[in-house]
């Protein structure tokens, strides 16, 4: 039954909202790229299935996200044929886009960060990035640019390791080389532990503190970040990630941060999904990030 008292994201989307705060969200559908077979390239389609189930008020912070404007500019024409041409694709049909706000991007595997921070970035000295993710994401490029590389890929692009701040990294999830090669670029570590003994602010406080020297910071928000309780359709999810609302708190911190120009999430499956909960959790997280640029020049 429709509650006009009982608005729903999907309505608010697609009406636009109101305001002089703008999201342009836009869906990246490929997948080509993943190291496990994966049909990510469908998530777009299902996180818009999804938004019907959310209303746009963060009654934890009193934040009525109707006061932004989401312009949805669909999904990229990927030809997901190819690793290689995808990432050309994504990058110039990311920065072709008319964006009036910060740029939201559905995955899709973690494969379209790299092209997407190139889009947004131009000079990449000049970005930051923020990844939540379980892995490093800086496995050799030996096999073409999947979704295990995007890391090392910027880095050897040009991106310095000291741009780069990774959130949540996972026990069991990674190589001691890999762990070895972050340490000598310079690439700031939080692992889930450090996670657990600071707040969720002292997080996403210390990312920006590490981040003080760019002119902006994207943020990659690789769903398999969270425990694989709440991830069944993130193939690298392992078990001693964060809760939902972990991530959520983050992402709200983290879209607080006027240094923060645009945003993926990425990583999920929604063939493997059970009863819509990674789905739901991907939603949750970006209405927690859309919370945060609310709020962004309001008091703590």
């Amino acid at each position: 039954m429709d509650d006009p008292l009982w608005p729903r994201v999907s309505d608010w989307i697609l009406g636009a909202g109101g305001g002089s705060v703008a999201v342009d969200l836009v869906g990246v559908p490929s997948s080509v790229a993943s190291i496990t077979p994966s049909n990510a390239r469908t998530a777009p389609m299902a996180f818009r299935a999804a938004l019907a189930g959310f209303s746009p008020f963060d009654g934890d912070r009193d934040v009525d996200l109707e006061t932004v404007v989401v312009t949805d500019h669909g999904d990229l024409d990927i030809d997901d044929a190819s690793m290689v041409t995808s990432q050309s694709r994504i990058s110039e049909f990311a920065a072709a886009l008319d964006l009036t706000g910060i740029p939201v991007f559905i995955g899709g595997d973690n494969a379209i960060t790299r092209p997407l921070v190139h889009a947004v970035a131009g000079d990449l000295e000049s970005i930051g990035v923020v990844t939540l993710d379980a892995h490093h994401d800086v496995r050799v490029l030996d096999d073409g640019p999947r979704n295990g590389t995007p890391i090392r890929g910027l880095i050897e692009d040009g991106l310095p390791g000291r741009n780069v701040v990774q959130i949540g990294i996972h026990s069991f999830a990674n190589s001691r080389a890999y762990r070895r090669y972050c340490e000598e670029q310079g690439i700031t570590v939080i692992t889930m532990d450090d996670v657990e003994a600071r707040s969720t602010r002292g997080v996403a406080e210390a990312a920006a503190y590490h981040l003080g020297h760019v002119e902006g910071i994207y943020v990659d928000f690789d769903i398999d970040v969270l425990d694989r309780a709440h991830a069944p359709a993130c193939p690298g999810s392992r078990p001693g990630g964060m809760t939902p609302r972990q991530l959520g708190a983050i992402a709200y911190e983290l879209g607080r941060n006027r240094n923060v120009v645009a945003a993926d999430l990425v990583e999920v499956d929604p063939d493997r999904d059970r009863d819509g909960i990674t789905v739901q959790a991907m939603v949750h997280t970006f209405l927690s990030f859309v919370s945060g640029i609310a709020s962004r020049g309001l008091a703590p």
